[in-house]
């Protein structure tokens, strides 16, 4: 490995921790990534003459404090401090004591702290995605931009209004109590799964751009685990992503179009990802202490440990559908529970399932999909069709559209076979 590979990696690695310190010193999330930035900046310009210190993290601290500081003293005395790679603040304060030393105790609440400030509740979703993956995981400004399909100043200025409400609503940085802890948790657990959406649900050609939002949120999540070993839903999540990033390389083909998961080359999935999943899923459900992704995370379980479609074990995906229906009530979740109905069931059955959803569901692509799907299965083609260009005008991709619109030609194609015959 090259000195500038080992060191973003390191860099990479480190920067929850220390930006989360950092923060806690400071209590400016700006004043905090500036300091952890210069921090790097020196890293990049030492470590290859010196070798990388035995803690990144508590290196990255350390030298990030006192530059922010000495650039505080600077700025106050308007005079200039020696430039020195090696020289460091020596301020002997109330809080020396505590900076120069890495507190274990203060580990897991400032990485905490850090991921909840990103996904502080005042939040729009887009700003807790794009400030998550640009303070915590440090993509740059251009990155998550063209993922996002705009422009860099637009990109920017979602950060900067996130920021801006963060200061402007007073985000308390003390660690957490236990109560709000899991609160919490609960929230920076929801975050993560959003941005690993905002990838795994892009298609086309933003699909390569945004894989590394899968991979980011994978990497938090594993995060979180290290921090809380023992918390079965965070192993739910790891579960579910991995489970689901595994069948990235079948979920579309040489031409970007989507494949069915029934239709996917299953050797294309990836088998370690799979093993880990399955050994995540398996552990939390041990603690017996139900949760929404454990129950999300035994459903994509079973889709894997399906050799073949046709070893599904579609009787129980509908039974865990209907549990996730009780825990978290849902016309979504219904709707998902219908494919698996569908599959045991019947068409029909399935069908009569989702006629209530119709007004609630009105504008929702996969709502349509998966009406036309029943329909067309039930031989009701007209109607079929009709389902299937609703579905088309709701669209959220070019990926979508074209995976409908290839029903839409068999249907016809069907339709011209029958004519021809009579």
């Amino acid at each position: 490995m090259t000195d500038v590979a080992w060191i973003d990696a390191a860099l990479t690695s480190a920067r929850p921790q220390a930006l989360g310190a950092l923060l806690r010193y400071f209590r400016d999330l700006d004043t905090a990534e500036e300091a952890y930035q210069n921090a790097c900046l020196r890293a990049l310009k030492t470590w290859p003459q010196n070798g990388p210190p035995r803690d990144a993290a508590a290196w990255l601290i350390m030298v990030g404090r006192n530059t922010a500081i000495d650039d505080l003293r600077r700025g106050k005395r308007q005079q200039p401090l020696p430039d020195d790679d090696h020289a460091i603040s020596d301020l002997d304060d109330a809080e020396s004591e505590l900076a120069d030393r890495l507190d274990g105790s203060h580990y897991r609440d400032d990485i905490l702290r850090l991921l909840f400030i990103c996904c502080h509740p005042q939040l729009p979703a887009t700003q807790q995605i794009a400030l998550a993956l640009r303070i915590v995981s440090g993509l740059t400004v251009k990155q998550i931009a063209r993922a996002f399909l705009v422009s860099d100043a637009a990109m920017e200025q979602r950060i900067t209004r996130a920021k801006s409400a963060i200061a402007k609503n007073k985000v308390p940085f003390e660690a957490p109590g236990a109560p709000e802890r899991s609160e919490r948790l609960a929230a920076v657990a929801a975050m993560i799964y959003l941005v690993f959406n905002e990838g795994y649900s892009a298609g086309g050609d933003s699909a390569d751009q945004r894989a590394p939002f899968c991979e980011e949120a994978i990497r938090l999540a594993r995060l979180l685990l290290k921090l809380f070993p023992a918390e079965p839903e965070i192993m739910g999540l790891a579960a579910l992503m991995l489970l689901q990033y595994a069948r990235v390389a079948a979920r579309f083909d040489a031409d970007g179009t989507a494949v069915l998961l029934e239709d996917q080359d299953r050797a294309l999935w990836n088998g370690k990802m799979i093993a880990e999943g399955l050994a995540l899923i398996d552990k939390a459900m041990r603690h017996r202490r139900t949760g929404a992704y454990q129950i999300q995370a035994a459903i994509a379980a079973l889709h894997a440990r399906a050799a073949k479609p046709e070893d599904t074990d579609w009787a129980q995906i509908e039974l865990l559908y209907g549990s996730l229906e009780i825990l978290q009530p849902s016309p979504v979740i219904t709707l998902n529970r219908s494919v698996a109905v569908s599959k045991v069931r019947g068409p029909q059955a399935a069908l009569d399932m989702i006629a209530p959803l119709a007004s609630k569901l009105a504008n929702y692509f996969y709502f349509f999909g998966a009406q036309g799907a029943y329909l067309n299965q039930l031989g009701r083609h007209d109607d079929a069709r009709e389902s299937f260009n609703r579905a088309i005008a709701l669209a959220n991709t070019p990926a979508e559209a074209d995976h409908i619109r290839r029903h839409i030609d068999r249907l016809e194609e069907d339709s011209k076979v029958k004519a021809a015959g009579k």
